[in-house]
């Protein structure tokens, strides 16, 4: 498969921080959102970002306890979305773009725990891809004007190396027979990667330029701590005494370290003319394809050719714009559960 997955040589390492990816960039006067911009990797990702200069708007269900989190850093804001809510985020965007502001950066970073049973919205949509995947669509869609008028954008989407577990379940999006909760969460970051490519190779000419990030494994976020202690010290993640175990070469990192890819991939003056790729440790990740076991406490990260498979990924923008369209889609969700 012809690809663009070959790394730069960009420098920096595993164990390299967002202040260390983004030293020596100004951003002043360029605006971000980030989704769940105010807790783990996302809060030092507004830090860094807000740090060089850029105005910063993190949304996500609640907005106050996002301005808590985020108090005492500048040039930032929070406001309202819910990935899950159609209503919402339709809202938010229309708001966004009542101000006439452009966007230069569009960081799709929120994500949701998996699950232990089949979860799915009101409209019968899986959970997770429905978060992690459609709910970003949509808003990454709304937009659209606003990253047009910069002249110049990014949409980082931050994934995972789970993305080598699963393709897309094109027959069972949704997981309605043999729901598997790492299966449904690797479905959910492939798409996130599938959709960097179609993203830039739709709009690349436009100026807006598409990126998947995998930030590492990071100890003490809402993603990975619904785990439980127990699975984590199984995993190598914790010690005994529940610390965290840092170890960048195998992908165990700080908050700091795990939003450098993030920083990296929204900034780097490297990526001015490549787009439609995954990135790990702060440089584009070679493509992968060698069989391997799962193995937790030894992750293996790097891309995979069903991840970015470029009719993969524009038959997913074609389903994932069914699924939106569709007359259920347009309903306030209301809480999740089981079916």
């Amino acid at each position: 498969m012809n690809h663009k997955q070959r790394p730069l040589g960009s420098g920096f390492t595993a164990a390299s921080t967002a202040k260390e990816v983004i030293a020596g960039i100004d951003l002043a006067d360029k605006n971000v959102i980030i989704t769940g911009g105010h807790t783990g990797i996302g809060l030092e990702v507004t830090r860094a970002l807000a740090g060089a200069g850029a105005s910063v708007t993190t949304v996500s269900r609640n907005p106050d306890r996002a301005e808590r989190a985020l108090a005492g850093i500048g040039n930032v804001e929070a406001d309202r979305l819910d990935l899950l809510d159609p209503a919402s985020i339709d809202a938010f965007a229309a708001r966004r773009l009542e101000t006439g502001r452009p966007l230069h950066l569009l960081i799709n970073n929120a994500s949701v725990p998996s699950p232990a049973r089949r979860t799915v919205d009101a409209r019968g949509y899986e959970v997770q891809f429905a978060t992690n995947h459609l709910g970003h669509f949509q808003l990454t869609l709304g937009l659209l004007p606003a990253l047009r008028a910069a002249r110049g954008a990014r949409v980082v989407n931050v994934t995972s190396g789970a993305q080598r577990l699963s393709g897309i379940h094109w027959d069972n999006l949704h997981f309605a027979t043999d729901y598997e909760p790492t299966m449904a969460y690797a479905q959910s970051k492939t798409a996130n990667v599938l959709f960097a490519v179609e993203l830039d190779r739709r709009w690349a000419q436009a100026g807006i330029r598409g990126y998947a990030t995998h930030p590492g494994i990071v100890v003490g976020t809402g993603l990975n701590g619904a785990a439980g202690e127990e699975s984590l010290r199984a995993m190598g993640l914790i010690d005994e005494s529940g610390r965290p175990v840092i170890d960048p070469e195998r992908e165990r990192k700080t908050p700091r370290q795990g939003a450098a890819t993030v920083v990296f991939a929204a900034t780097s003056p490297l990526l001015a003319d490549i787009g439609g790729i995954y990135l790990r440790n702060s440089d584009i990740s070679e493509l992968d394809d060698e069989p391997k076991a799962f193995d937790p406490r030894h992750p293996n990260s790097t891309v995979t050719s069903h991840s970015i498979d470029p009719e993969s990924a524009r038959r997913l923008w074609r389903r994932s714009e069914e699924l939106l369209a569709s007359p259920r889609a347009r309903r306030f969700p209301g809480a999740v559960g089981a079916p």
